[in-house]
């Protein structure tokens, strides 16, 4: 029946990017991520992030699924879409640092922010925001024990 419908599952991020095999090696360089699965065509690519992948498509490929919809292409002369990913991190100074010596562009440094979370946003090869975020392991504060 009806009142029994099953709730979706998040699948898949896919990012429309010019060129799919470099923006994967990107990643690979800049946040430390493996490929998954790069199709023959070099037009799609998942990275193995996980239950949920962090996928690629060429915009070719992207305005060819859309037809008759077109989009706003990710384009690194404009502004950042209105979305980001978001890395977990344990050391968000080193993996900031990382993705700079590879290429990426920073938006902002490490910072500490007013809950004892270090945050640092950088945007890619192709304009898209990402965060480096620490997790929320380091971000509890150690109980004080009480005498």
């Amino acid at each position: 029946s009806s009142s029994t419908q099953r709730q979706l599952k998040f699948g898949y991020t896919i990012l429309y990017v010019k060129e799919v095999e470099k923006t994967v090696e990107f990643y690979e360089r800049a946040f430390g991520l493996r490929r998954r699965f790069v199709h023959e065509s070099k037009q799609y690519a998942e990275m193995d992030t996980g239950v949920t992948a962090l996928s690629f498509a060429s915009n070719e490929l992207a305005k060819s699924n859309l037809t008759p919809v077109d989009f706003q292409p990710n384009e690194p002369s404009q502004l950042p879409p209105g979305m980001e990913i978001a890395f977990s991190s344990f050391d968000v100074q080193k993996d900031y640092k990382r993705a700079m010596e590879a290429g990426a562009r920073s938006v902002s440094p490490p910072k500490l922010l007013p809950w004892g979370q270090i945050v640092a946003y950088v945007r890619d090869l192709n304009g898209v925001l990402v965060e480096i975020a620490s997790t929320a392991q380091q971000t509890t504060p150690t109980p004080t024990p009480t005498p």
